[in-house]
């Protein structure tokens, strides 16, 4: 169980701000040393600079990996520069992007101004006020929006709660008295899974539908949709596994994807070979490794972040 505590939003643009100072070329040696006494002021000073460090290095290295996309992070530093403050932190923070590469910016940039967030491959759990448990997949966004409210702003959530309890998300709004149950939220739709309890739907303009432990939906704009069964289990990322039934190869590969960095995906003629089992997300670099051993595919690596599978020759 992880403590929630984050840099405010304020001091994080400050930890940038002085990261960007600091890459101007000529830079007087009186700016290392303030820079150092920010970082000494407070701890959360020291934690905001390694974050936004942190996250500069793994842009220069998934950029580095992206056809096409070189000069992309050097091209985004150079533009800042020339913009004003205001712009350059916008730039920075993922609202205004450059280049082809913008949407893997957008994907690896932590959401500073959030109340909670994972990164790509993290999961996290929360205990929130009212006793409720909250755990993150990976990438996805929550914030509060009061008392027994949460706003699912992107990814997918698991929450185990005794009190009533509201999420709210692009597609409808969900609610519960108690009960344990996940929300995933894609572009164009989204999928609940009731494991306890009951939930009710409230999609955009139809019917409250009432969801009871064992089923599940999807919820678009157009309404709700039963699903008779599902080809993973709901929930297993909470414990850090993916459990399959009859799976196709393509769509795990597309889920597996969700936990790295890069580009992960298979050739037509494989794509509907079937898996069935459970794989650790631990180590999803050891788990593409074994996926030879029981399926007749290869492993083709154009770069570290660029894996496709194909048949076994």
């Amino acid at each position: 169980m992880s403590t929630l505590h984050s840099p405010s939003a304020q001091v994080v643009r400050q930890a940038i701000d002085w990261s960007l100072r600091l890459r101007q070329p000529e830079v007087d040696p009186r700016l290392y040393e303030q820079c150092t006494q920010w970082r000494s002021a407070h701890a959360d000073h020291e934690q905001a600079w390694q974050r936004v460090q942190t996250l500069s290095s793994d842009l220069n290295s998934t950029f580095d990996a992206l056809p096409g996309a070189g000069q992309t992070f050097e091209t985004l530093e150079n533009s800042a520069r020339q913009l004003s403050r205001r712009r350059t932190l916008k730039l920075l923070s993922g609202t205004v992007l450059l280049g082809s590469a913008g949407s893997w910016l957008a994907r690896d940039y932590p959401a500073w101004n959030a109340d909670f967030s994972t990164g790509i491959g993290q999961c996290q759990s929360y205990r929130l006020a009212d006793g409720s448990q909250l755990q993150l997949n990976t990438d996805s966004v929550a914030s509060l929006a009061g008392p027994g409210q949460l706003q699912l702003e992107r990814g997918e959530l698991l929450l185990d709660c005794t009190t009533p309890v509201s999420v709210a998300g692009r597609h409808g709004h969900f609610e519960a008295q108690a009960g344990r149950f996940v929300i995933r939220q894609e572009a164009s739709r989204s999928r609940v899974s009731v494991l306890q309890g009951q939930l009710s739907i409230h999609g955009v303009g139809g019917p409250v539908t009432q969801v009871a432990a064992g089923q599940h939906y999807w919820v678009d704009t157009k309404g709700v949709q039963r699903l008779a069964e599902l080809d993973m289990e709901a929930g297993a990322w909470a414990q850090g596994l993916i459990v399959t039934r009859n799976m196709r190869l393509a769509d795990f590969l597309a889920e597996l994807g969700r936990y790295r960095r890069g580009y992960l995906g298979c050739t037509d003629d494989i794509a509907g070979l079937r898996l069935s089992g459970v794989y650790r997300l631990a180590d999803t670099d050891q788990l593409l490794a074994m996926l030879p051993k029981t399926l007749p595919v290869q492993l083709n690596y154009r770069t570290r972040w660029w894996i496709t599978l194909q048949r076994q020759v």
